[in-house]
């Protein structure tokens, strides 16, 4: 069995996050039974203080089995995740010594990997049929205003409304082009399949 426990900072992603580490472990280990702990919710802005990251990450010790991992998932906002990271990766993994830690910032946020993975929402939650990824969907400003663009006149995206659904549906080999949903693949697999941590981005 493996275990994980994800600290995120929205209520959306409380909801979400369980489900999309769920999809990817039935991918990348499927032989294995994957248990997903209730995340914990602490505001991005708070967990970034110092100390504040360590008592969270300890919280998270206390509600996972040893050896069972620990999943920071937060929105890299304007800081850059290949700087930010590691940072934060380390000063978790200081006082979790017995967990696997890792670190993903979503950039520029979680709702980039729905730009990403546009056409496989369209339709969803009044979004509609001309919903397509951008470019680069993780340079876009204001993701969650770009999905609102897309709903209904009178309608605007909400995160603790539609972030579980949006999520179960986004096809993951779409959102993979969003390189910070990449990331969060390849450290779940790692978690799972008792590969290397990724240092970077």
């Amino acid at each position: 069995m493996r275990e994980i426990i994800p600290i995120v900072e929205g209520h959306g992603e409380v909801e979400a996050v369980p489900n999309l580490l769920h999809r990817i472990a039935a991918v990348v280990a499927p032989e294995e039974t994957v248990v997903v702990r209730r995340p914990i919710r602490v505001s991005r802005s708070k967990i970034v203080k110092l100390g504040e990251l360590e008592k969270y990450v300890g919280i998270a010790t206390d509600n996972v089995s040893t050896g069972g991992a620990i999943l920071i998932l937060l929105d890299a906002e304007r800081d850059c995740p290949a700087t930010l990271g590691p940072l934060l990766l380390a000063r978790a993994a200081a006082v979790a010594p017995n967990h696997p830690v890792r670190v993903v910032l979503a950039k520029s946020e979680y709702e980039a990997w729905f730009l990403a993975s546009a056409v496989s929402l369209a339709g969803l939650h009044g979004i509609d049929r001309e919903f397509e990824s951008p470019v680069k969907p993780e340079e876009i400003r204001d993701a969650k205003g770009r999905i609102s663009a897309h709903m209904p006149r009178g309608q605007s995206y909400s995160p603790t409304k539609h972030q579980r659904e949006l999520t179960r549906a986004l096809d993951p080999d779409l959102a993979r082009s969003a390189p910070s949903f990449d990331k969060l693949w390849r450290e779940v697999a790692s978690l799972l399949t008792g590969g290397a941590a990724q240092t970077g981005r």
